[in-house]
């Protein structure tokens, strides 16, 4: 079994860039990456009206953002997986890899500055967690 390595995405242009980052390292290790997105609940919403109705989950919002994101990364399709995670953004991660083995989770460094850094950060948390390496991409972009 080939390594894996893990990045943890939401929406955010700075989770974009993590896994990009995370898409470089797999690509140079030729270890497979998988691409997760959280979701902490079970809400589930209905759209459309009478037989066009369509339901969407917490879980479903999450596996179309992380498949989205690893869409968009510069590494074949046979190296990158997408899944969603259930559990706050550190936990499912940290979870995921455990259960994954994974050797390596890739996270952005947002929230580990300022008023962040004191009130915690997804990073911080996956650091002191983890069942394995970290890597914390610096996300931030000069202005």
């Amino acid at each position: 079994m080939s390594e894996v390595i893990v990045v943890g995405v939401d929406a955010s242009e700075t989770a974009k860039r993590a896994a990009v980052t995370a898409a470089k390292m797999a690509k140079a290790l030729g270890a497979e990456l998988h691409v997760i997105s959280g979701f902490s609940d079970d809400r589930i919403e209905e759209f459309g009206s009478g037989s066009d109705r369509i339901t969407v989950s917490s879980a479903d919002s999450a596996e179309y953002v992380a498949r989205k994101v690893a869409e968009e990364l510069d590494i074949p399709d046979n190296s990158v997986k997408y899944y969603a995670a259930r559990g706050t953004p550190a936990n499912a991660l940290i979870n995921y890899a455990e259960s994954n083995k994974a050797s390596l989770i890739v996270v952005g460094n947002k929230r580990m500055k300022g008023l962040g850094r004191v009130l915690g950060s997804i990073a911080n948390s996956v650091a002191h967690g983890a069942p394995c390496d970290v890597y914390i991409v610096n996300t931030e972009v000069d202005a």
